[in-house]
């Protein structure tokens, strides 16, 4: 166990005990990835926040039953997830992913120039609009594993599957990414 862990764990009991300062840095700590999480499971800023918000509340009143020891971020993942799920599900809606769910676009060099930036976000929104012409049980996989970068065990936790059927569900989703790019190139 590193310093961080340690430290973390300290935050988790601290909250337990009722320390909402600890609890605090806690939310601070996970609340991008638990903001992109939501936000690609429910597919709207709107209710990416209230998902994400709500899902601490969630997280914060089920700490008692918090195994000390296991790992903290997949575990509030899931219920962040969770939370997404039934919002999108109680809404009956889905908006189209945003370029916000996946963060910067990363270039290869450090000094681009504005051609290679316009190339760079033209290729991102291709493969926006490619990932959002998956099914949601594809796109979250992908999502969660490249965008959100979660170990295939976060992944797992993170959306309620063995590790071997986040391995399964990628290499399937990935395939059928592959189709609908194609599909795309050929038509350009």
């Amino acid at each position: 166990m590193d310093a961080r862990d340690e430290f973390e764990d300290d935050l988790i009991e601290r909250a337990r005990r009722g320390d909402a300062a600890a609890f605090e840095s806690l939310v601070r700590a996970h609340q991008s990835v638990a903001f992109r999480t939501a936000w690609i499971v429910s597919g709207g800023a709107d209710d990416a926040e209230d998902a994400a918000q709500e899902g601490f509340m969630k997280a914060y009143a089920a700490l008692p039953r918090f195994r000390s020891g296991a790992a903290f971020r997949p575990w509030l993942l899931t219920i962040v997830a969770n939370e997404a799920r039934n919002r999108r599900r109680s809404a009956g809606r889905r908006e189209a992913l945003a370029v916000r769910a996946s963060g910067p676009i990363a270039t290869d060099t450090g000094e681009a120039s504005p051609e290679s930036l316009v190339l760079a976000r033209e290729r991102h929104a291709a493969l926006l609009g490619s990932l959002d012409r998956l099914s949601d049980a594809d796109r979250e996989v992908i999502s969660c594993r490249y965008l959100l970068q979660l170990s295939e065990a976060e992944t797992a936790a993170t959306i309620g599957v063995p590790v071997g059927t986040v391995k399964s569900r990628l290499s399937r989703a990935l395939d059928r990414l592959r189709a609908v790019i194609s599909t795309q190139d050929a038509r350009s």
